[in-house]
């Protein structure tokens, strides 16, 4: 048992304030011994690295294995094609900026090409070959373990993290701790021995030290995704013993470099060397890395607030030292003739993103120019002239190349043509960090056209409750889009039109606060079932009566609320009907069906229909996209739909008829489609903040 174990939640905190980072992994004392510098990068300065199609391919050939054995444990057993559909959909999800573009993958299709060829043919070669496997069970898959460990009969000042691949028992009993490999070619044996010793004995240690069970072997399976000419098999195990003495041997060769690594990252003054031998790091980075040390301040790098001060006081001497031998002049020119090196990562070159956009056109023939460059809240927006004979539609196919040298997770491209200053061109919309807000303001306001955002432009973007095209409106968002506050933000512009009748439809109790004046808030599901068919007589009775009465109807997470209401014969109207007499001569009664209440879900139909032309207006909002609720027929009692952030460019496609929303920034960053405007429309959504002109509702602060 290693003594760390026994420290309190205070003595761990103060000694791990003395640590540059908080665990150990195979990974980072890999790193640290190939690479100094690079580990100083990845590790305490949490500098992101772009990754090769191949190591894309491997993650997502890994997140395909894990879901097979997840399966297994169950004693499902998935086929190619659904392990196929896991590894592209982890393809299709890497952000643009992810991706390293090199000279044998110059494009991003190219680089996705080669990515998903080479995970296609790593899943067929398991699925022939998966007996290589050849256990009885399955324990865990895709184990995380954060363990104190004790090397060498050392106790390592920092637990270690892993991710266990697989774990599982042979036949004859053996417990085995196994690592999936996806490789290019094949490790050498003897070279297995001495490098993956140290792998081994750490997953073995810290498998023992969550579970308390002895791990006999270490197993790592080889993946060659390229076919062998001699017919051989394309997976190889090498099986590694955890007898005694290999255990000594391995964490001898294991502790030299975990040791030196542990003493470098509790020495905030420590130097880093850079190995430029190393074939595994890109010079570019690394050095592009040294100077930006040189340059920035601790502020400038994604560090945790728990190790800023360290890292800070680590700067200020790199700062100090560098400017006293060379001036920033000379670090800068320095940055820049590094940046020469990555041929096709245009994220460390000093052109601005209209330059870069210029540039990944003309390398593939389209000749461009950036005209105007619009600042937006949570996008930019670029405005492109092209040259006589470049074809605009063809721009589209190089969306993820232009996100690449963006370094964003997508791009958007207008389908229709933006007139500016008089003049058309081609927008291009990138994402980036918001850096202002836009504050709600009852200014924005005319009539009953209520604000929604307002675009790059500066155009207030409206739902206009006057225009017979534009009755109800669909919203949708994942947590943190901003779809919460568009609602607030709806319902305080509707009390400032005034609008004296809001019903507010909030099954998960988040709109309990706005109970005011004119505003009504029903929360449990019976409640709502009951408010709803009220409505629907109201309808009916005004247009028996001819009455006129404006209603807004805001209901929040309506898909899950039509899903929990009663269906079915739950809906059963019973009465005690006589059916004859008994002996005796009293009535004989029986309880039967007489009829059957509408559902929740045709209520709202009848509502969104009919109630258009009677003043009722609806805005129905939900975190899911699915098609079971959103339809075809649904969408056509929404003109309007709203969507911000959602996690799949399906759930975009659901509530848009196209992609976007899963690129958005969140926050109130949406998209909208409206009769009103004849394009989607790319919009920023209000933010409260105090001082609202007539504040009648106590609302929070934030999205």
């Amino acid at each position: 048992m290693s003594k760390y174990e026994s420290y309190s939640k205070d003595q761990l905190e103060e000694h791990f304030s003395n640590f540059l980072i908080d665990s150990w992994s195979y990974s980072k004392v890999s790193c640290f011994a190939r690479n100094e510098k690079d580990f100083e990068r990845r590790y305490i300065y949490r500098e992101p690295s772009r990754k090769s199609a191949t190591t894309i391919a491997g993650s997502a050939y890994h997140g395909a294995l894990a879901a097979y054995f997840e399966n297994l444990r169950a004693g499902i057993e998935m086929s190619l094609p659904e392990l196929e559909r896991i590894a592209f959909e982890y393809i299709d999800s890497r952000p643009a900026y992810e991706w390293k573009l090199m000279k044998t993958t110059p494009t991003m299709e190219s680089a996705i090409k080669k990515a998903t060829d080479t995970a296609v043919s790593a899943l067929a070669n398991f699925m022939k070959e998966k007996e290589v496997y050849s256990l009885s069970s399955v324990h865990g898959v895709e184990l995380p373990t954060e363990q104190w460990l004790s090397i060498n009969g050392v106790d390592i000042p920092l637990p270690c993290h892993a991710e266990i691949d697989l774990v599982g028992d042979t036949e004859d009993g053996r417990t085995v701790v196994i690592d999936h490999k996806l490789v290019g070619k094949y490790t050498d044996d003897e070279e297995v021995k001495i490098t993956r010793g140290k792998q081994a004995v750490t997953y073995a240690a810290s498998y023992e030290a969550l579970t308390g069970v002895v791990v006999d072997e270490v197993w790592f399976v080889e993946n060659k995704a390229s076919s062998n000419k001699d017919g051989s098999p394309q997976l190889r195990v090498f099986r590694m013993q955890m007898d005694a003495d290999s255990r000594r041997l391995y964490e001898a060769m294991l502790y030299e470099p975990l040791r030196r690594m542990c003493e470098a990252v509790s020495d905030p003054d420590y130097v880093y060397t850079m190995n430029d031998s190393d074939n595994l790091a890109d010079r570019a980075e690394l050095y592009t890395f040294w100077c930006k040390t040189l340059l920035a301040e601790a502020d400038d790098f994604d560090i945790p607030d728990g190790k800023k001060e360290l890292v800070k006081q680590r700067q200020r001497k790199i700062r100090d030292s560098s400017l006293a031998m060379l001036s920033p002049r000379i670090i800068k020119t320095f940055s820049r003739n590094a940046a020469a090196f990555i041929q096709y990562d245009l994220s460390f070159t000093n052109m601005d993103n209209s330059e870069k956009i210029e540039h990944i056109l003309r390398s593939f023939g389209m000749v461009t120019k950036v005209a105007h460059v619009i600042d937006g809240y949570s996008s930019d927006t670029y405005l492109l002239e092209t040259a006589a004979g470049v074809k605009i539609g063809n721009i589209a196919k190089y969306r993820l190349d232009l996100a690449s040298a963006l370094n964003v997770a997508s791009v958007r491209i207008g389908k229709d043509l933006v007139v500016y200053d008089g003049k058309s061109y081609l927008s291009i919309e990138a994402g980036k960090k918001r850096t202002k807000d836009l504050l709600w303001d009852g200014s924005f306001l005319q009539g009953r056209r209520i604000p929604v955002g307002m675009d790059n432009y500066g155009n207030t973007i409206v739902w206009d409750l006057d225009n017979n095209s534009t009755p109800h409106m669909l919203v949708c968002g994942a947590t943190g889009s901003g779809k919460s506050v568009c609602i607030r933000s709806t319902i305080e512009y509707a009390r400032e039109a005034g609008i004296a009748d809001i019903v507010v439809m909030d099954p998960k109790y988040e709109f309990t606060g706005l109970m005011a004046e004119g505003v009504r808030v029903v929360n449990d599901i019976t409640d709502i079932e009951g408010a709803m068919k009220s409505m629907v007589k109201d309808m009916q009775s005004r247009a028996a009566n001819g009455t006129k009465r404006f209603t807004l109807v805001i209901f929040d997470e309506f898909a899950d609320a039509v899903q929990s209401a009663r269906s079915g014969r739950q809906l059963d109207i019973r009465e005690d009907v006589q059916v004859g007499f008994y002996s005796s001569g009293l009535p004989k009664t029986k309880n039967i069906v007489t009829g059957r209440e509408k559902s929740l879900e045709e209520n709202l139909k009848m509502l969104l229909q009919k109630g258009r032309s009677l003043g009722f207006r609806i805005l129905a909002a939900t975190q899911r996209a699915s098609t079971e609720i959103i339809t075809g027929d649904a969408k056509v009692n929404f003109p309007v739909q709203v969507c911000f952030r959602v996690p799949k460019a399906l759930d975009s496609k659901v509530v848009l008829d196209e992609e976007g929303a899963e690129s958005l920034q969140g926050h109130g960053d949406g998209l909208m489609r409206s009769p009103e405007y004849m394009d989607l429309v790319r919009f920023q959504g209000f933010y409260y903040k105090g001082g609202m002109k007539r504040q009648t509702l106590r609302i929070e602060e934030g999205y």
